[in-house]
């Protein structure tokens, strides 16, 4: 018997011997980095929008800046990250029904993810309208809060594209399609750069210039993709009419997209909370400052273990909708060795950069020493947070969200903000105390997602994908 399911040209190694395990790593590792490399550029990309409009900003003045800042802080926490978590669930149903070979379901689970995702657009854009005064009464700023909450009337547009947005990713990469993606994306950060730049300094709308390029980009992407899908024969098969049949698999889709939505939620508030908990501390503003640079560079560092989550997620749920449960063990280990390389070389160059790297921020020699002292933990943070993030992606293609849900909570709100409370303000280490709370949290995470990883049935999985398929037959 042999030991994988594999295609017929897989089958035999060398000679036409049964591969070996080294072998079989090898043709996953392709695989695997099939879909995590260009989505990489993708990920990096759509992130370059929102941070390209920020720069600009920043050539009109402090309160543009920070009031645009704090504004896209807030649309993150309370609807970008919400969105974007719901829409997780389709890397379980589309993934495990492409693997098993059900492939008009993937049409249609993605059409009832959008009729989800934009509804719940619409409780978020009202939150949105009173952005100025919830920021009023959390003490922020009056001149900066009545700013930030015409940038984020001005960011509801951006929401609706950005649902369907969200969905036909999933669509796309659940199948492995990451090269449209890839050209799509670029393509929109190509028009989206002097879209932006017209926005905010021809017709002199500035903020609301801004926000306004922002949802013209996610919407161009969005039709991109959309022709794509309808045109390309490579999605001849998945492409689904709009029937009665989507309302019935909205209840599946529901029961995933709200774990995922908490899951990814908790995650990001935690290191959002943290910011704003370095505003508590003696000298806030150097605080704040250094660990909004650090969430920077984390933040733009995690585009990477979060493409290879991605590429983690695509493969365990085609191979579990497939029936190879063996073959969810090579994927695990192909992902973790991608991103256990890539951290090491990322902590490293930020380890060794350290003396340099807060001039990329700041020219106060305050902050640049500051940053210098915080690179180890930042470095430790970005361990951490690459392990996660695949074991995260692992949990998404298999269907635990609901446990990846609990353990975010436990790791990150029971021991990750207890942490850093206690070192921040008790023991008064200040902003690397807040810091380490969040290394704590990412370190309770990655070794319970691990222990659940490496501990599981994934026979019984292999099992609960086909049930979970035929349920919405």
């Amino acid at each position: 018997m042999e030991p994988l399911l594999l295609p017929q040209n897989e089958k035999r190694g060398r000679g036409g011997n049964l591969p070996t395990k080294w072998e079989l790593f090898v043709v996953e590792l392709k695989k695997v980095s099939y879909i995590a490399m260009p989505m990489v550029v993708v990920s990096v990309s759509q992130y370059l929008m929102r941070a390209a409009s920020m720069m600009m900003l920043g050539h009109l003045g402090e309160l543009a800046l920070s009031s645009a800042a704090i504004a896209t802080s807030l649309s993150n926490v309370t609807g970008f990250s919400l969105l974007s978590g719901m829409a997780c669930a389709l890397e379980t149903l589309c993934g495990q029904a492409y693997g098993a070979g059900q492939y008009h379901k993937l049409g249609t689970f993605t059409y009832g993810s959008m009729i989800w995702l934009l509804l719940a657009c619409i409780p978020v854009s009202v939150l949105w309208i009173y952005t100025e005064n919830i920021l009023l009464l959390t003490g922020q700023d009056p001149a900066i809060s009545a700013e930030a909450g015409k940038f984020s009337i001005w960011l509801i547009p951006s929401l609706f594209p950005y649902a369907i947005l969200q969905s036909l990713i999933r669509y796309l990469q659940t199948q492995s399609l990451i090269i449209p993606m890839l050209f799509s994306t670029l393509a929109t950060l190509c028009i989206h750069l002097p879209i932006s730049w017209a926005f905010i300094f021809k017709t002199e709308l500035g903020s609301a210039g801004a926000a306004l390029s922002i949802g013209l980009s996610y919407l161009l992407n969005a039709v991109f993709l959309g022709l794509y899908v309808k045109c390309s024969s490579a999605c001849a098969k998945t492409r689904a009419s709009f029937s009665k049949d989507i309302f019935y698999t909205m209840g599946e889709f529901f029961r995933y997209a709200i774990p995922s939505a908490v899951m990814v939620c908790l995650e990001w508030w935690t290191f959002e909370i943290v910011v704003l908990l370095g505003g508590l501390l003696p000298n806030p503003q150097q605080e704040t400052s250094v660990l909004s640079i650090c969430l920077t560079i984390e933040t733009i560092h995690f585009l990477v273990p979060y493409s290879f989550a991605a590429a983690a997620s695509t493969r365990i749920s085609n191979e579990l909708g497939a029936g190879k449960a063996q073959a969810d063990q090579l994927v695990v280990a192909a992902v973790l060795f991608l991103s256990v390389v890539e951290c090491v070389v990322a902590s490293s160059v930020i380890f060794w950069c350290r003396d340099i790297l807060g001039y990329a921020f700041s020219n106060e020699k305050s902050v640049i020493k500051y940053v210098k002292e915080m690179s180890p933990l930042v470095c430790m943070s970005i361990i951490m947070d690459s392990l996660q993030a695949v074991l995260s992606g692992v949990a998404r293609g298999s269907g635990w969200q609901h446990i990846g849900a609990y353990v975010n909570l436990g790791a990150y709100y029971l021991v990750g903000i207890p942490v850093a409370l206690l070192l921040g303000f008790v023991l008064h280490l200040k902003g690397e105390g807040l810091w380490s709370g969040l290394v704590a949290g990412a370190a309770a995470q990655a070794m319970m997602l691990g222990i659940i990883t490496f501990h599981s049935d994934w026979n019984k999985q292999a099992m609960e994908a086909r049930r979970r398929i035929e349920i919405v037959s």
